[in-house]
């Protein structure tokens, strides 16, 4: 049998071990080294699968990761989640559909230090959804609220999964976080209006809640106080060229932890299990990572990439057009996957593509996680989705999904601009970086 053939029953057999729910990195590790060492033999693929641990697990440039994942978990200790929403909540509170715009707007500020989906629904819907609940909120609206403005985690820099597909692709970290600021900003405001169109269709779905005073709400930025400064110290510096991406992660982290000791709010006990958090987390990642890579060279060695690149390079169809099956594809993948593992799994096929057609990769994988954010709140995985049923089990699955739908459609939208004006993404790294 052939290395074409091979790889796809490669690709066959890893969708099935998906599909049977085999741990990600596992899942990816063995077929890689099945079928490197069917193409090679088994003692190649035993140095290949011990050289790919190693380098990766080893790679300082990967270190990146742990650091911001610390500094979310360490973030989420120190209650920088709570003053944020206690601020937006005593600010857009009183209006209709207020306390879901706050969540909203919550959201996006916390993503701004966290940098993970999942977190981001959990922290903010631990607190919005019982407040939501008081108020007498539609369980639709709530719930899909919470559930669809935490994919914001995956946008708004520093953002776990920019950072890995930079990491794959070799490209600048710093670039692909300020790629992200400016429709993580228009997504935050696509999500505002898809609640206010709500509230307006059907204002019994969100009653106002209490008025404050202006006295309360000066009084409440002090709670944002510290979310922004983490976030100029982190972000501000990686740009302005001051510390390297790692550097600018452990100095978020150690910021988060100091902030936590002022406030009162890290006791030992609190400390390290927001260590552990982040541990635990941060080897998920990398498990991920180690087994894509030796996934990855299976691919390579198969040739697949190098073929659908040929074959795609050779229809009568434009560029775009291209592009826009690329996304389709992995919208459909979204169902099934996380959207982590569908950027690991498929880089290595669609990134020659993307480069033969001298794409912009920022643009690219601004588009990949943008398409990431509809996977982990659509059927059957949608992480959020899973996150925010735990929260509110009396909620059925299906209220949340049908809450999730106006949001998704937002995304969507947002989605088709990207792919019409690439200088949503690009404008701000062109700025900063000047033209690549």
């Amino acid at each position: 049998m052939g290395p074409e053939a091979t790889g796809l029953i490669g690709i066959v057999l890893l969708l099935i071990l998906f599909m049977l729910r085999m741990p990600v990195a596992f899942a990816m590790a063995f077929v890689g080294f099945t079928g490197f060492a069917y193409l090679n033999g088994i003692e190649s693929a035993l140095t290949l699968l011990a050289q790919d641990i190693y380098e990766t697990l080893s790679s300082y440039p990967l270190s990146v990761i742990p650091m911001f994942i610390l500094m979310g978990s360490m973030a989420y200790a120190s209650g920088i989640s709570q003053r944020l929403y206690k601020t937006c909540y005593t600010w857009l509170g009183h209006f209709r559909g207020g306390l879901t715009v706050a969540t909203v707007v919550a959201c996006s500020g916390f993503a701004a230090i966290c940098g993970s989906t999942a977190a981001t629904a959990a922290t903010m819907g631990g607190i919005a959804l019982p407040e939501m609940k008081k108020y007498g909120y539609d369980d639709r609206l709530a719930t899909g609220t919470v559930a669809s403005a935490g994919t914001l985690g995956i946008l708004i820099p520093p953002s776990t999964v920019l950072i890995v597909y930079g990491i794959l692709t070799e490209e600048s970290i710093g670039k692909l976080f300020i790629s992200g600021i400016l429709p993580g900003i228009i997504m935050t405001l696509f999500f505002v209006i898809t609640v206010v169109i709500l509230c307006l269709r059907k204002p019994d779905l969100a009653p106002a809640g209490p008025r404050t005073s202006l006295k309360a709400k000066l009084t409440s930025l002090g709670g944002i106080v510290e979310a922004v400064l983490l976030f100029l110290l982190t972000i501000g510096g990686l740009f302005l060229g001051w510390f390297s991406p790692t550097q600018a992660g452990a100095i978020g982290a150690f910021g988060a932890f100091l902030i936590g000791l002022f406030r009162g709010k890290l006791h030992f006990r609190k400390t390290v299990d927001a260590l552990k958090d982040g541990l635990k987390t941060s080897c998920m990642v990398l498990f991920i990572i180690t087994g894509a890579a030796v996934f990855g060279h299976f691919l390579t060695i198969s040739n697949i990439p190098f073929m659908l690149a040929d074959w795609v390079g050779d229809l009568p169809i434009p560029p775009m057009a291209i592009m826009g099956i690329i996304v389709l594809i992995y919208f459909v993948g979204g169902f099934f996957m996380d959207s982590m593992a569908l950027i690991v799994v498929t880089i290595p096929i669609f990134f020659p593509i993307v480069t033969r057609f001298e794409f912009d990769p920022i643009w690219f994988g601004v588009i990949i996680v943008m398409v990431g954010e509809m996977g982990v709140i659509t059927p059957p995985v949608g992480v959020n989705v899973f996150v925010i049923k735990g929260i509110v089990p009396e909620v059925p699955l299906e209220t949340i999904y049908r809450g999730i739908l106006p949001f998704l459609l937002a995304i969507i939208v947002l989605t088709a601009l990207l792919l019409i004006f690439p200088q949503i993404a690009t404008l701000l790294p062109n700025l900063v970086y000047g033209q690549s």
